[in-house]
């Protein structure tokens, strides 16, 4: 079947034109729009109750007290291998069915019936296409007040026809019943069970009651309170989360936004989840569900919760299976993500612990939304318990003990100093987890008052004890033997007295000489072109090397520099440069391996006199 729309003009003179119609094959929309807009089959049940909950509200505006029943019989309750799904809805007039269920496009619930398209669930006039998913033809019998009942069959392939009912087929009271004769492949979307989950997890929330044989689907009122200022019925709300998400709830709060008419509840999750998946929120429009994983309905920094919510304004796409991007939903997000973060403020005044076992399960969105919140940023430093070198502290705690908030900002850095840092009376976080050192970084932006210091090797070098002039003389041969021996490593020998007095050496990076050696390395892989602009670059960076810091105060380090033998200092050298790579945590390189094995297979060789 063929159908027309606009015209399109052709010109055929200087001043005249001839106005054509396009031509449509129907045969071609109905497969796209049936089998490419839906997701799944499953959607028939719902686009049919659409349907039929749109024409009772149309049938209800004038006559208040009309019956809202929805009866749907699966082929079990038919007899003939047929689904039926009857409503007492507003029906058509034979106009009104050539118009309308003819027309792709065209939606009945527009104005041609007198009624504001805001009161109706469906919007684009496709939606009965969603039957040919599973059915080769579909058949609506229908009767609008005292008109007589039509006919119209729809096949997949486009055709249509449009009759007067018989008497034997005529309805008795104004309504529509929608008959669908299966596909071949389609019999297990028809099972009486099927039907019955369907209809209950698209229309449960309905404001009518719907049957599917002998069971009602339909739950009424949705559990969450939909009368401003009504008491939180907690205890239905977490029955309810846990029959439909499948959670015990860590806490609920109830949300509301007005302007999109949303009405709903927000499960705090009692688990951790990854932050980077995104979570999927059951949304009702005009309580027909919408989809079981809608997206962007909160912030991404609210992945601790989940949403179950209702509203009246927000749109849908063409498929009905998603939200549309648009202003509202983008202030509904805003607006329901202003909602969760004042659960959190009303925690951390009121509910300290029970803030601290939140924070146990999700910091991380906690942590993520303080990058930008100033309240939630307070609270952290309030309430997050942190590493630290003195212990586990909130930054509030530490600040109160040590005045300036020194932080090492990546974990290995931590793990290289925090002991010696500790020696030194140098107080220390551990800023190398997520979003730690960011927040860190905020936290004077929010208080003036907050002194912070990054921690560098150079902070600890200065610390330590120089030696007395005379003995540091007496030591450079042994510092230039100890040069040579680690020279093709890149680092520089020093020797200091520090405790604590166990450590024999530490190996000092600071943030220049690490730049220096990711440098070099890069410069090893490269390509000449880029080759040439990496030594660039490196001749731009400050002169800076690591260094490796003997502590006098070790008694094998003593011992090491009273050594006569050049071989073996410089095989005692390598083995405690390895072993303050070791200790801090350092990346081995292909370099310091070779030399750590020299240096093992050196000593053990020595320990071991003897000919072969």
């Amino acid at each position: 079947m063929i159908i027309g729309t606009v015209g399109a003009g052709i010109g055929t003179g200087e001043n005249s034109s001839v106005d054509h119609t396009f031509q449509v094959d129907l045969r071609g929309v109905v497969d796209l729009l049936s089998h490419h807009l839906y997701g799944s089959p499953r959607v028939y049940v719902r686009e049919l109750l659409q349907n039929a909950v749109d024409a009772i509200t149309a049938r209800r505006t004038t006559e208040p007290d009309a019956p809202a029943l929805v009866r749907i019989e699966p082929p079990e309750f038919t007899g003939d291998g047929t689904l039926r799904v009857h409503d007492t809805g507003v029906g058509l007039t034979e106009a009104q069915v050539h118009e309308l269920l003819a027309t792709i496009g065209r939606s009945s619930k527009r104005d041609e019936l007198g009624f504001s398209r805001h009161e109706f669930l469906g919007q684009f006039g496709i939606g009965l296409l969603s039957c040919f998913l599973v059915a080769d033809e579909i058949q609506v019998l229908t009767r609008h007040g005292d008109n007589p009942t039509v006919r119209w069959t729809g096949y997949a392939d486009g055709r249509y026809a449009v009759t007067v009912a018989p008497p034997e087929a005529a309805r008795a009271e104004p309504g529509t019943t929608v008959t669908l004769v299966p596909r071949r492949d389609a019999d297990q979307w028809f099972a009486t069970p099927t039907v019955t989950d369907l209809a209950r997890l698209f229309g449960s929330l309905l404001p009518v009651t719907v049957r599917v044989g002998d069971t009602v689907t339909t739950t009424g009122e949705p559990p969450w309170s939909t009368v401003p200022g009504a008491p939180l019925d907690r205890a239905a709300l977490i029955r309810y989360a846990r029959e439909t998400l499948g959670v015990e709830p860590f806490d609920v709060l109830p949300l509301a936004v007005p302007e999109a008419g949303l009405t709903g509840v927000a499960v705090i999750l009692p688990t951790p989840v990854n932050p980077a998946a995104r979570a999927g929120h059951r949304v009702y429009l005009k309580r027909m569900l919408l989809t079981e994983n809608a997206d962007g309905l909160l912030p991404d920094w609210a992945f601790f919760a989940h949403c179950v919510v209702d509203a009246t304004e927000l749109r849908p796409t063409a498929s009905r299976e998603a939200l549309y991007e648009d202003t509202l939903l983008t202030a509904t997000r805003e607006a329901l993500g202003d909602q969760v973060r004042g659960w959190l403020v009303r925690l951390a005044r009121h509910d300290p612990h029970r803030l601290a076992e939140f924070l146990q399960v999700h910091h991380l969105g906690v942590k993520a939304l303080a990058l930008h919140d100033d309240e939630m940023l307070r609270l952290v430093d309030r309430w997050w318990p942190m590493d630290t070198n003195v212990g586990t502290l909130t930054l509030a705690e530490f600040r109160e003990r040590h005045g300036v908030l020194r932080y090492a900002a990546s974990l290995d850095e931590f793990r290289q100093l925090a002991a010696v840092a500790a020696a030194q009376d140098l107080a220390v976080v551990n800023a190398g987890y997520t979003y730690d050192t960011e927040l860190i970084e905020r936290l004077p932006a929010v208080d003036r008052s907050v002194l912070i210091e990054r921690l560098e090797p150079s902070d600890l070098t200065t610390r330590f004890e120089a030696l007395d002039p005379q003995v540091e003389l007496a030591l450079r041969p042994f510092l230039t033997a100890a040069q040579r021996a680690v020279e093709r490593s890149g680092c520089e020998v020093v020797i200091r007295a520090y405790d604590p007095v166990s450590l024999p050496a530490l190996y000092l990076v600071s943030r220049s000489a690490a730049f220096n050696d990711q440098l070099a390395a890069s410069r090893d892989r490269a390509d000449e072109l880029w080759g040439g602009v990496l030594d660039a670059l490196a001749a731009t960076a400050p002169p800076d090397r690591p260094q490796l810091v003997l502590n006098h105060r070790n008694p094998l380090v003593r011992r090491v520099t009273m050594l006569g033998d050049a071989e073996l200092v410089g095989l005692a050298i390598e083995a405690l440069y390895g072993q303050a790579l070791l200790l801090g945590h350092h990346p081995i390189r292909a370099a310091d391996a070779a030399l750590l094995n020299d240096s093992f297979l050196g000593l053990l060789g020595r320990a071991v006199p003897g000919r072969e």
